[in-house]
């Protein structure tokens, strides 16, 4: 789950990246997008690289999916039908943060949202705004309607708190937290990189919808 967790990390720091090309202008956006078409070529075909990319992605995922599950139904057994591990570090009794209290609901969101966003901006089946046939048209197209910005927003706020505690508890995981310093740190580095996923990956709806773009 650690290690699917951060390829997918890596992916929406990649994906948030490309994004913000729509502050460069529609020639430069539409160019981005095109030129992910065409990587790797002559080596690889025509969206070769893509698709691998896919590829990984839809493994990373399921496996991503199917450990959370699997680490669930394990803590419930493990509990012995008790709803949760008491300490007395925290007033409801619960040692939790709310990151973590909302990450399995905040999963559903964002494989919801997955769907959708897929359906509008890479299968171009949904249009909100309108068809467009350049990248950047059906971005603008979309993010002009404040309800379509409004469940963005939500879908990235989910994400926001998924990346938060999935950042610590991944690189716990996987061995880095061996002191208080330790721990202090990759709080920081969650709360950072969360952060710059959640504004990254809103500044440019907000922008179109406010017309600073578009």
């Amino acid at each position: 789950m650690a290690v699917t967790g951060l390829i997918l990390i890596g992916y929406l720091l990649a994906h948030m990246y490309g994004n913000l090309k729509i502050f460069a202008g529609p020639e430069a956006f539409n160019a981005y997008a095109h030129h992910l078409r065409i990587l790797g070529e002559p080596l690889l075909p025509r969206t070769g690289a893509l698709w691998i990319l896919r590829v990984v992605l839809i493994v990373s995922v399921l496996a991503h999916m199917y450990a959370a599950f699997s680490l669930w139904s394990r803590a419930h057994r493990a509990r012995g039908g008790t709803k949760r591990y008491y300490s007395n570090k925290s007033r409801t009794g619960v040692q939790r943060t709310y990151a973590s209290y909302t990450l399995r609901w905040g999963g559903v969101v964002i494989l919801l949202f997955v769907i959708y966003h897929l359906l509008h901006l890479t299968w171009n089946i949904v249009h909100p705004g309108g068809a467009a046939a350049e990248p950047y048209e059906r971005v603008v197209n979309g993010f002009q309607i404040w309800s379509v910005v409004l469940a963005y927003t939500i879908a990235v706020i989910a994400v926001g708190f998924h990346v938060r505690h999935g950042v610590w508890s991944a690189l716990t995981t996987l061995g880095a937290n061996t002191s208080s310093l330790a721990r202090h740190r990759l709080n920081v580095l969650a709360y950072a990189v969360a952060g710059v996923l959640t504004v990254g990956f809103l500044l440019p709806p907000f922008a179109i919808l406010f017309g600073v773009v578009g």
